[in-house]
């Protein structure tokens, strides 16, 4: 070889080496950077929580209430429509089609899918968009069990699929599937995203799960990956067309036969939207249980976890209280109505019923309006009288317009509108008329703090301030249907106190059963006396004021109350099986007058005491009867500056046989409500005196009026 032949063999053995040595060095350097990477993502997986401190969402579905029947009242509307669903139930189509578009190696891989993160790759290349996703179902049940709010980062992705990895290991690829057809979502409708397949298929078609077919089947497996833009409702274009690539992925991993998925996709989707999902029965009453779980339990727990709240309402009481109230109250411009229902022996609401239209307006006017009680009031006059053993048939009192000047609350004049005095009567006497002068004289002898402390303990829960016109009905607050009848049911249950349940039982997810509200009775009035305050009530129901709301039933005992200005008027009544208060007005003002609904006044002894009597006779109360007590109330003489002595035989106020008891008022009854024998009184109200605790005084919807210008 020439001196020139060597030199250019080492100039290109030069070239080459050098070509080795950068060749050799960048391997080096990929491979330290591989190992790099390596150890990064190892480092990244060993960082990922164990599975035993990985605590999955809850969610544990929509609770449902039911009636006391058994039927379903609704559910408890919240962010998420879920409905738990067992693995057994969700058709073979549905669980087939989701592993096809989701995960097709679902049953060979570990959890975590290498393989199938590069198809997807590929696929989604060669569509120009993303029609397969890269995660297998297990990566996307430990991301919604796992990771509260995912981010989109390598590390989320690392962790996810280590996660999965031990996921797999220790859970069967059905017990997966089962979980991951429970907490993917599905789209959001009316404001609700649809949270596992039972809710979906609920919603979308008006359908359980396991009635789906192949087609609707197929429309939910294809949802997961983008529920907003396959949503049917909104883009049903696209989500045929997802539908479809369900159907032939079905067909190419051998599922179904291609022949089928065309067939199949010949086909409309199959929408039959549910408006009533999250709709529900009796809502006020609906409302009302609501809102006393939240009181228990909280929202999140009230809203997402799966409750199964039996009440205590009585449907068919429902319906026949709706329909005495659209009977006797059927046109636009009469008053509304309202009344609640209550079993005197547990306690039970059997029935919470409004006129109004829920869609109008959600105040529930039988367990939020506070109106002017009117004469309902006068029974804890009476019971505060008869507690301190004054007789009210030997007590009496003279029926007159009064004027007092009272040292702690100044002038206080009291009248009755129709000028219908009776003279000198005694206590039964004006309970059957309801007379207001006669009632005014024995609260203010009673005490009014004595009576307010009774209306308390017998289950009054409006803030009363012991002022003398609340004995007559003159409330600066009102009061609600729902405590009123409460108050009447201690009187049915003998003395014995119990705070309204609604809510019978509350069955958790798991099995564990809660009673919220177990009633703790609580003897707050003697046997005796209860007994005796019945025996005044049945005679007002029997030949008083409220003949119209009598039934013929031996055990029955009730007040009406009207206030001034005819703006409210009330039937509460008991026997010992059920007690219901009745009230009419109209809710949007304290100020309309009820001085010509259908050509008549509105006394509480008409529209009120007639829906009463509607709803015992169409609803077929069982007739009971009240067992006398075996003890007596001990009666005292009593006088003061207000009592009369009895009137001589032959004066006003006494019957013309002279057996002490005049022809009692409603026993000329037309159409079981004598209109003479009782009128609203005027001019109850406080004389002005500093305004009591409590801040303003309410007014407009359920807030009632002043203690001035109550009657009843």
């Amino acid at each position: 070889m020439t001196q020139r032949a060597r030199r250019r063999h080492r100039r290109r053995g030069g070239i080459g080496s050098k070509l080795l040595i950068g060749l050799g060095a960048g391997l080096a350097v990929a491979g330290i950077a591989a190992v790099g990477v390596v150890s990064w993502v190892l480092d990244v997986a060993a960082d990922a929580p164990p599975l035993s401190s990985c605590k999955p969402v809850e969610r544990g579905g929509n609770s449902v209430l039911y009636a006391a029947d058994g039927s379903r009242l609704g559910r408890v509307a919240s962010a998420e429509a879920h409905e738990p669903v067992a693995v057994g139930r969700v058709p073979k189509s549905l669980r087939l089609a989701t592993v096809a578009i989701e995960d097709e190696r679902f049953y060979e891989h570990g959890g975590f899918d290498p393989e199938g993160i590069a198809r997807a790759l590929r696929e989604n290349i060669e569509a120009g968009e993303v029609v397969e996703g890269g995660s297998t179902i297990t990566q996307q049940l430990v991301r919604n069990l796992c990771i509260p709010d995912p981010e989109r980062t390598l590390e989320r992705k690392i962790v996810e699929a280590a996660l999965a990895q031990k996921y797999a290991e220790r859970h069967s690829r059905r017990e997966i599937l089962g979980a991951y057809l429970n907490v993917a979502t599905y789209g959001t409708v009316e404001g609700a995203t649809m949270v596992g397949v039972a809710a979906a298929s609920r919603i979308y078609f008006s359908r359980p799960v396991w009635k789906l077919d192949l087609r609707r089947a197929a429309l939910l497996a294809g949802l997961p990956q983008s529920p907003s833009r396959y949503n049917p409702i909104l883009y049903p274009e696209r989500a045929r067309a997802r539908r479809d690539a369900v159907l032939r992925q079905m067909a190419k991993v051998g599922y179904i036969s291609r022949e089928r998925a065309a067939r199949v996709s010949e086909r409309g989707l199959g929408l039959d939207l549910s408006d009533d999902y999250f709709r529900h029965r009796e809502p006020y009453f609906f409302d009302y249980v609501e809102e006393r779980l939240i009181e228990h339990y909280g929202v999140e727990k009230v809203r997402r976890g799966g409750l199964e709240v039996h009440t205590t309402v009585a449907p068919e009481l429902q319906r026949v209280g709706l329909g005495a109230m659209g009977e006797a109250l059927p046109y636009p411009t009469d008053p509304d109505a309202a009344l609640v229902s209550i079993d005197p022996r547990n306690g039970r609401i059997r029935a919470m019923v409004s006129s109004s239209e829920y869609e109008d307006s959600q105040f529930n006017l039988a367990a939020q309006g506070r109106r002017q009680p009117g004469s309902t009031f006068k029974t804890f006059v009476l019971t505060a009288a008869i507690k301190q053993g004054i007789d009210p048939y030997s007590t009496y009192y003279q029926s007159k317009p009064l004027d007092l000047d009272l040292e702690r609350w100044g002038r206080w004049e009291v009248a009755t509108a129709d000028e219908g005095y009776q003279g000198t009567i005694n206590v039964r006497q004006a309970t059957v008329s309801s007379d207001n002068t006669v009632f005014a004289q024995l609260d203010l002898d009673v005490g009014p703090e004595s009576v307010a402390q009774t209306a308390r303990s017998m289950g009054i829960a409006t803030e009363l301030d012991g002022i003398p016109a609340e004995g007559i009905g003159g409330l600066r607050l009102g009061v609600s249907p729902l405590e009123l009848t409460s108050a009447y049911a201690m009187l049915a249950a003998g003395g014995t106190e119990r705070e309204p349940v609604a809510i019978d039982r509350v069955l958790f997810r798991g099995g564990r059963v809660d009673r919220p509200e177990r009633p703790r009775p609580r003897q707050v009035l003697s046997a005796p006396v209860a007994w005796e305050v019945t025996r005044l009530l049945h005679d007002n129901i029997t030949g008083g004021t409220g003949t119209a709301a009598y039934t013929g039933c031996p055990g029955q005992a009730g007040k009406t109350g009207t206030t001034d200005e005819y703006t409210d008027a009330w039937f509460a009544g008991y026997q010992p099986n059920l007690a219901t208060a009745v009230w009419v007005g109209y809710p949007e003002s304290n100020d309309i007058s009820m001085t010509n609904v259908q050509g008549r006044i509105v006394f509480g002894g008409t529209f009120p005491a007639e829906i009463w009597h509607s709803l015992y006779t169409g609803a077929a109360i069982p007739c009971e009867e009240f067992t006398e007590p075996e003890g007596k109330v001990s009666w005292s003489p009593y006088y003061s500056r207000f009592t009369q002595a009895a009137p001589r035989p032959g004066t006003k106020g006494e019957a013309a046989d002279g057996d002490g008891e005049p022809p009692p008022p409603g026993s000329a009854a037309v159409d079981g409500y004598d209109p003479d024998a009782y009128a609203p009184g005027a001019g109850q109200g406080p004389a002005p005196i500093p305004e009591p605790p409590g801040g303003e005084q309410g007014g407009g919807v359920g807030g009632g009026e002043s203690a001035a210008g109550e009657a009843g």
